[in-house]
């Protein structure tokens, strides 16, 4: 696909997504390439007067909310978030996802946990028959990263450990990530439930049971996908 036809799709996902936002709502801010068309947007509304506050899933995201003037405030003041909406890396059939590729995977499932309705919005590209084809992202404690890396490989799961300027890369919490091939995995929540009990393991990009609505862009279409298809 494209990168001019993809973006379109970003965006017509991002921007149906804030119609959903109204006044007086706490809003949970995902992070992405597609999040990032989604808080643009919301800044536009609020400088026409949409009165909400936000919080935000990474520090990235949090100075992109400053800079477009959304008021935000910490989890802990806000409670139930009456709205998140955040990105995939790919989803399939059973509104799964695979996120974390930007590293914010952590306090996006934070998030996705406290809110009342979770949107995810995507392009058409991320719609995966099963889930794989983009590498599992998992946030990992930096003391047990070395022999996490051994146990992962032993489990065939080909871990690389996920580095930026030559450097391993670091969360918003300080952790690494380890990237793990799960193409062809039948049983996903298994796989889940062993990685998650593995001591050293902090989180995984799996967000299993999370999702309430998807906003698929594709062509010039927007598509609502609820959790019952």
């Amino acid at each position: 696909m494209k990168s001019t036809v993809i973006e379109h799709e970003k965006k017509l996902a991002a921007y149906e997504s804030v119609s959903l936002v109204k006044n007086g709502m706490i809003v949970g801010l995902g992070s992405g390439s597609t999040a990032e068309h989604m808080i643009r947007k919301l800044g536009e509304e609020v400088g026409k007067g949409l009165s909400i506050k936000g919080v935000p899933s990474s520090e990235k995201t949090a100075q992109l909310a400053k800079d477009l003037g959304i008021d935000l405030i910490p989890l802990e003041k806000a409670g139930k978030l009456d709205i998140n909406i955040d990105g995939a890396d790919e989803f399939d059939p059973q509104f799964r996802l695979i996120k974390g590729g930007g590293g914010a995977l952590l306090r996006e499932k934070i998030l996705a946990y406290n809110a009342k309705l979770n949107v995810i919005i995507a392009d058409s590209g991320k719609k995966v028959i099963a889930l794989g084809k983009f590498k599992l992202p998992l946030e990992t404690i930096p003391f047990a990263t070395p022999t996490m890396l051994a146990r992962l490989n032993e489990m065939g799961l080909k871990p690389l450990l996920r580095k930026l300027n030559g450097k391993a890369y670091r969360t918003d919490e300080n952790n690494c990530i380890l990237d793990v091939d799960i193409f062809g995995v039948k049983d996903v929540n298994g796989l889940n439930r062993t990685l998650i009990e593995m001591p050293g393991v902090v989180e995984t990009g799996l967000f299993l049971k999370s999702t309430d609505l998807i906003i698929m862009g594709q062509g010039d279409e927007t598509l609502f996908l609820r959790n019952d298809w």
